[in-house]
């Protein structure tokens, strides 16, 4: 059904029991009917945006399990899955409540109850952000844009590893056999660069052990500058050489079997990729004294270390994947300290007398 609201057409239709009311985006009645029968195929054949029922009868669950089943065919599986488990706190607090009834105080109670348990400001607006797509896809979030204010964010400054730390941690991660998983991730990551969702989307068709190279892909990763191929150095081939044979030796060699493989009650599923090795982490950096150092803490050591050697930020960009452009300045300042070391070290050596005199007689004067 076609109607009016002003001069404007919209249309009003069921397909399949969802109810579909869209704008047109048009005055003329002919082009209103011909947008109307478009969108009705686009929908039968699942192509169309169109978020299907009514913010009068649809509930946030109700909505955001449309959002997210939307989203999973049009993004990376990392963000469909992200964004599935950030619904989680979203759906005990707003969960049946129908979407017109979500209110901007509604939304401050939410952020100051989550904030009342230590979730960080950053984890809250990431949540709220995910709220506040699922309310637009039905509408609904103009009226509550002027009263919704983000949390502040204090981000964790990113932690360099000193030589001495780097190699503690990576001689700590030998001791013991369940650390292996880790310590090859780490090595990873400090020779690549890489993200541990990277890491954990690797599979054996994305390495070339001959030709010394690795591809990460789009879906693996968190950007579309993220997709790259990433040269090896020895310790990566070391570290992927110890986790392909770990793999032949569970009978898995097919190309689409996971370097990381799930395991789940001691069963290993190489055609899953494990959730993650926070535990075996946890206990290698506090073995190591490294207490406090996250995983992703690597990838941001790894790439101070390319800036230090006076790498162009393309090539870091290119190595890497995507870099913020807080990041890039804040490598920018790390090039600067490295070069002022590097001509310090061409000052021409004076002896402890001359440096006493030249102060006593900066001190006269």
């Amino acid at each position: 059904m076609i109607y009016k609201r002003g001069k404007w057409f919209w249309m009003d239709d069921v397909v399949n029991g969802v109810r579909y009311r869209e704008p047109l985006k048009t005055k003329n009645w002919q082009e209103a009917k011909k947008r109307e029968k478009e969108e009705l195929s686009a929908i039968a054949e699942g192509k169309s945006s169109a978020v299907g029922g009514s913010a009068s009868s649809v509930t946030f669950n109700v909505a955001a399990d449309a959002y997210i089943e939307y989203r999973k065919l049009r993004s990376a599986e990392k963000t469909f899955v992200t964004d599935r488990e950030r619904s989680k706190p979203l759906r005990v607090h707003f969960g049946d409540l129908r979407l017109k009834r979500i209110t901007g105080e509604g939304i401050a109670k939410y952020q100051s109850t989550r904030a009342a348990t230590g979730i960080g400001g950053r984890t809250i607006n990431m949540e709220v952000g995910l709220l506040r797509r699922i309310l637009k896809k039905y509408k609904q979030w103009s009226r509550l844009a002027d009263s919704v204010e983000m949390l502040p964010e204090c981000p964790k400054e990113a932690r360099v590893l000193t030589p001495d730390e780097k190699a503690t941690l990576l001689k700590t991660a030998h001791l013991k056999p369940e650390w292996l998983i880790a310590r090859c991730a780490a090595v990873l990551a400090l020779n690549t660069t890489m993200r541990g969702c990277e890491l954990k989307g690797l599979r054996l068709m994305d390495v070339n052990l001959f030709e010394r190279v690795l591809e990460i892909k789009r879906k693996s990763t968190k950007t579309n500058a993220g997709a790259r191929v990433i040269p090896l150095n020895r310790d990566a081939v070391l570290a992927l050489s110890e986790l392909t044979d770990r793999l032949a030796k569970l009978g898995a060699d097919k190309q689409e079997h996971y370097l990381f493989p799930a395991c789940e009650n001691g069963h290993i599923d190489p055609t899953r990729p494990m959730k993650g090795w926070r535990t075996a982490w946890r206990t290698l950096t506090h073995a190591a004294g490294l207490q406090g150092l996250r995983f992703h803490d690597l990838r941001h050591h790894a790439i101070t270390e390319l800036a230090e050697l006076d790498l162009s930020d393309q090539t870091i960009m290119s190595i890497a994947g995507h870099v913020s452009r807080e990041m890039l300045n804040h490598y920018s300042h790390i090039r600067l300290a490295a070069k002022r070391r590097a001509l310090v070290a061409l000052e021409t050596p004076i002896s402890k007398e001359q440096l006493t005199q030249e102060r006593l007689q900066s001190t006269v004067n």
